[in-house]
């Protein structure tokens, strides 16, 4: 037993020397494609801006589109090799709650309109117009929320509400994000927040994204302090409520 037990111990550093390889890995190349791709869409704005004709102007949006997807995969690797590292650290400021909801609507409302989903906001009058958290953070958690239910809805609405408990000097934040699209299998949620998986892959080949998203949002909801809990109904759709103590 004692031998067995060696073994298991071997095999199990060679795997986490394995995994911190491929992050660091993973980092290193993010790194280096990030500062190329900067320069192409530093480029692609200036034809985007100077150019008249039509159609130029039409692949030009398409390689902005494209550039700034594959951005935002790359910075999503950079953050979850960060939060594996325990290099992540959070900032706390006191900051304003509806500009930051203000800008996220804003962001979320086109793209909901270009899929023709209905976008419900609801911000309870409970919540304070000042906070003091790391409004980044907060901000990339409910940006992925929303990203991901207009991403995997075809037809319906996306419902994003908030409200906040007082206590005292601190606000318990409950932000939710419901959608009418796919829904997930009931054996399929524990694997939500798994690392580089995306479900029904099959079924998701137009779907861009590392599988990263859902990964990031709860480690950084639990580096807050925080929980985050999922209900969905298979072929219904999907809610996703964060608590937060700010």
């Amino acid at each position: 037993r004692e031998y067995e037990a060696k073994i298991l111990m071997l095999e199990k550093a060679a795997a986490d020397s394995a995994n911190k390889a491929k992050s660091d890995f993973l980092a290193d190349m993010s790194h280096e494609i990030r500062t190329p791709i900067n320069a192409v869409l530093g480029m692609n704005e200036m034809i985007l801006r100077e150019s008249k004709d039509d159609q130029i102007l039409e692949y030009s949006s398409n390689i902005k589109s494209a550039g700034n997807t594959l951005l935002s995969i790359i910075n999503n690797i950079l953050d979850f090799s960060k939060i594996e590292d325990g290099k992540m650290s959070l900032v706390p400021v006191e900051f304003d709650f509806a500009e930051l909801i203000s800008g996220l609507v804003n962001s979320i409302s086109e793209r909901a309109r270009s899929k023709k989903l209905g976008f419900l906001v609801d911000i309870d009058e409970s919540v304070p117009s000042k906070l003091y958290g790391d409004d980044v953070r907060i901000s990339q958690v409910i940006m992925n929320l929303l990203t991901n239910a207009v991403k995997y809805t075809k037809e319906g609405f996306i419902d994003f509400r908030v409200s906040c408990i007082n206590k005292n000097d601190e606000c318990s934040l409950v932000i939710s994000v419901e959608d009418s699209g796919r829904g997930i299998k009931p054996e399929d949620i524990s694997k939500l927040f798994n690392k580089f998986e995306r479900n029904e892959e099959d079924k998701n080949t137009t779907i861009e994204g590392a599988g990263l998203g859902l990964a990031i949002t709860k480690k950084l909801v639990e580096m807050m302090g925080g929980k985050i809990i999922v209900q969905s109904v298979y072929g219904s759709g999907s809610k996703f409520t964060i608590y937060i103590q700010q």
